[in-house]
């Protein structure tokens, strides 16, 4: 049996960044509100290299990319800019090593996704990469490289973990529709090919044997895709499902996809009681038809995004909140 199908999976994790510079702090934090399911937190708010653009750069092999006033462009080298990114994040790793010793089942890194990563990643003169098909292709080349061996270091360090790889795509669906901007902003690069985003996604998926999640913040998410592309799980904001998803919604969770749902409000609000938080989730599988009983192994809690913009006490809040809100769906699931 492939460790797709025998994997256990936790009630309650987040997306992926944190408040706050401490790599420490952020990796104390997470690995002791998410004792069945930490992830690999990434700390923006330290600078260019830190976003999450910048980590997944520093982890391409042979492309390298340094910050210009529109965002990172390629370089021919590596200069202080990717040095930074892969500095930070050998910080975080060695964080998260710290304070998941022992540590045996899930264990979420997330990194940019393709689409997103070439719709933000400027060529040379000026246009973003998806622009251009070739340089597309290298980019996810690259990236799937860099990945597996990514991926090989944390199980290095974590050696009891079952590493799931999350693939940021916020920008997926502006790219299918071809909404993302030009660098003057007078038009839009065309609209992708269906099957290219699919096999591209794919192929980057394909560098581990163990779950990938993709995950998007944004309206529209095309669930049916990205479970074609390999989606052992999807990431998405709660609050953002329309009627149109619906559908989709069913047809994930009867293939077996796990849903990550953001439930939780990643900035500092007044919460709910955890039952309140996942009340949706509840309405939304009576409407559909689904069993009750199959919420707790179908879906897994996050905040409904990540947790940059929030303060560092709100950001507690909401990691021990989103594990509440996952013991309140167990229990009772009606």
């Amino acid at each position: 049996m492939s460790e797709k199908s025998e994997f256990s999976w936790g009630p309650a994790t987040g997306v992926g960044s944190m408040p706050g510079g401490d790599a420490r702090e952020a990796a104390k934090t997470v690995a002791g509100s998410f004792e069945d399911f930490p992830y690999l937190a990434e700390l923006p708010a330290r600078g260019p290299g830190a976003d999450m653009i910048g980590r997944t750069i520093g982890l391409l092999v042979e492309m390298y990319a340094h910050v210009e006033p529109s965002g990172w462009r390629i370089s021919d080298r590596p200069g202080r800019d990717t040095r930074r990114a892969r500095s930070w994040l050998g910080e975080d790793l060695d964080a998260l090593e710290e304070f998941t010793q022992g540590f045996e089942g899930p264990l979420k890194v997330q990194a940019v996704g393709p689409w997103t990563l070439a719709a933000a990643l400027e060529l040379r003169n000026g246009q973003a990469a998806l622009g251009d098909p070739g340089a597309v292709r290298d980019l996810a080349g690259s990236l799937a490289e860099g990945l597996r061996a990514h991926l090989a270091e944390v199980r290095r360090r974590v050696p009891g973990a079952q590493v799931v790889l999350q693939l940021d795509e916020p920008s997926l669906t502006a790219v299918l529709r071809g909404q993302i901007g030009t660098a003057s902003g007078y038009r839009t690069y065309r609209a992708v090919d269906r099957q290219i985003v699919e096999s591209t996604l794919r192929d980057v998926a394909g560098v581990t044997d163990g779950p990938v999640v993709m995950h998007s913040c944004a309206p529209d998410v095309p669930f049916a895709l990205l479970r074609r592309a390999g989606a052992a799980g999807v990431s998405f904001d709660f609050a953002l499902l329309t009627e149109r998803d619906e559908e989709s919604i069913g047809e994930a969770v009867e293939s077996g996809t796990r849903l990550f749902a953001g439930v939780v409000p990643s900035t500092d609000t007044a919460l709910s009681d955890p039952a309140g938080s996942v009340m949706g989730v509840r309405t939304l599988w009576r409407r559909l038809g689904l069993n009750p009983g199959t919420l707790a192994e179908s879906v897994v809690i996050t905040p409904s995004c990540g947790l940059a913009g929030a303060s560092p006490a709100y950001a507690r809040t909401v990691l021990a909140h989103c594990v509440r809100a996952a013991r309140s769906l167990a229990d009772n699931p009606e």
